[in-house]
């Protein structure tokens, strides 16, 4: 495309924000639309927009060290661990901090975005009005369109998605009550130790099809992520001392009276709790097998037996969704298994001027993924950087998603999956040889 460049940022959460201020400091010209009223996507807790799944007690499964960025610094008196509220403030200080929050249009949402002939986006607001933009940055998350089970049968009681949950009071009264969360991801364990108090629930169950390695969020007194293998350890080396280790600091899970894994640690997304194991031991957390049907109040189990319940809190993830684009432009979307492979987790290969920021399910953290993420981008507008062709971008992608995907089971929650610190390994590699590419093909 010809003339100047003007980028067109869905969202103002952590990625679409970190993304903004990197165009800033490099001098493109961008404009940026909010759904909802404020920054902070996932983060705002009862974002007006609906797509929040904060929950009230909800503190970050990562720490502080971890999830600030590096151009500002989280502050010196911040928790390892801090509750929701701080993580919102630290986000709207960022923005004040770097001059973005006037750039942000707030109440207006991408409706359509269309592929132009000349190669840019036609993008249609939420206001009725259209406009137009050389590039597009998608930074809308993948955390607020909730994945519901279909479960055969009628359940006489309340059957939500932890989407809605927002505390044992709200948006129902579930104390007193029969209560099964399904699931083992980080929500589900957070929510069923909440739930699991004598005081709350009159039972509290987990159902979950397999079993999970729970790790705990401190070891030898720091969190455990601080003392991560660092990325220039090979893989399998570090890998394998990481299960070891894991394996002698919690045991066997069945110790705790939850299944045995059918996997090896960090084969699945971490499962982080301070408090599921203990309340699991105590005998406050009841495990069943997975849910077959539904029949009143009766819960049939996979199993063969039944229990009676009053609530199913579904803690069963998100699928990714671009509602702007087309239905029938099915390169936009992910497949059927809910896949989407992107060169460096950014790129369509052979989809010109089209961005993702923060796609992925980045262990430890995805707050500053798109901050790493968009010092490729901001130099590929400006001309420092050269992509690859398109068959080497599908030929990397390729490679990339073995390397990142190889230690976890199959399922829809890890065919986005990244190990942060060597993503940012491969991604500074990737714009260095970009900027030669670049170089190369500016000495003619």
């Amino acid at each position: 495309m010809s003339g100047p460049v003007k980028v067109c940022i869905i969202g103002a959460g952590c990625s679409g924000f970190t993304t903004a201020k990197r165009l800033k400091d490099h001098g493109i010209d961008y404009d940026q639309f909010e759904l909802s009223d404020d920054v902070g996507g996932n983060w705002y807790f009862r974002n007006p927009n609906g797509r929040s799944s904060v929950y009230e007690s909800l503190h970050i499964d990562t720490s502080t060290s971890r999830l600030e960025f590096e151009d500002y610094p989280a502050p010196a008196d911040f928790p390892h661990f801090p509750h929701h509220t701080l993580i919102h403030q630290y986000f709207r200080d960022y923005v004040d901090h770097f001059g973005l929050r006037d750039k942000i249009t707030f109440n207006t949402g991408v409706e359509r975005a269309r592929r132009t002939e000349a190669g840019g986006w036609e993008v249609t607001l939420s206001t009725g009005e259209t406009r137009t933009y050389t590039d597009l940055v998608v930074a809308n998350g993948h955390h607020w369109k909730p994945r519901l089970p279909d479960y055969p049968g009628e359940f006489d009681g309340v059957l939500m998605h932890s989407h809605s949950y927002v505390s044992p009071f709200e948006p129902i009264e579930m104390r007193g009550k029969r209560v099964i969360v399904v699931g083992m991801g980080n929500s589900a364990m957070d929510i069923a130790s909440e739930l699991s108090a004598p005081w709350m629930a009159e039972t509290l169950y987990v159902s979950a099809r397999r079993g999970v390695w729970v790790l705990p969020k401190y070891r030898n007194g720091q969190p455990a992520d601080k003392v991560m293998a660092p990325p220039d350890i090979p893989k399998e080396q570090a890998l394998a001392a990481s299960r070891a280790l894991i394996r002698e600091l919690v045991g066997s899970m069945t110790t705790y009276g939850l299944p045995e894994p059918d996997h090896e640690p960090l084969a699945a997304h971490p499962s982080v709790s301070a408090d599921f194991l203990t309340k699991a031991g105590s005998g406050d957390i009841h495990m069943l097998p997975a849910i077959e049907r539904l029949d009143g109040r009766t819960v049939h189990l996979a199993d063969g037996s039944s229990v009676e319940a009053d609530v199913i809190v579904c803690a069963t993830g998100y699928d990714m969704s671009f509602p702007f684009f087309e239905d029938d432009e099915a390169d936009l979307h992910p497949d059927a298994e809910h896949r989407y492979p992107l060169f460096k987790r950014m790129i369509k290969p052979g989809v010109d001027h089209l961005f993702y920021a923060g796609l992925a399910q980045s262990s430890p953290t995805i707050v500053n993924l798109a901050e790493q993420q968009s010092k490729l981008l901001a130099k590929l507008l400006v001309g420092q950087y050269a992509l690859p062709s398109v068959a080497e971008q599908e030929e990397i992608m390729r490679a990339d998603e073995a390397a990142h995907l190889a230690q976890y089971y199959s399922a829809p929650r890890h065919t986005i999956q990244i190990d942060f610190g060597r993503y940012c390994v491969d991604l500074y590699a990737e714009i260095a040889a970009g900027e030669e590419r670049a170089r190369v093909a500016a000495a003619g």
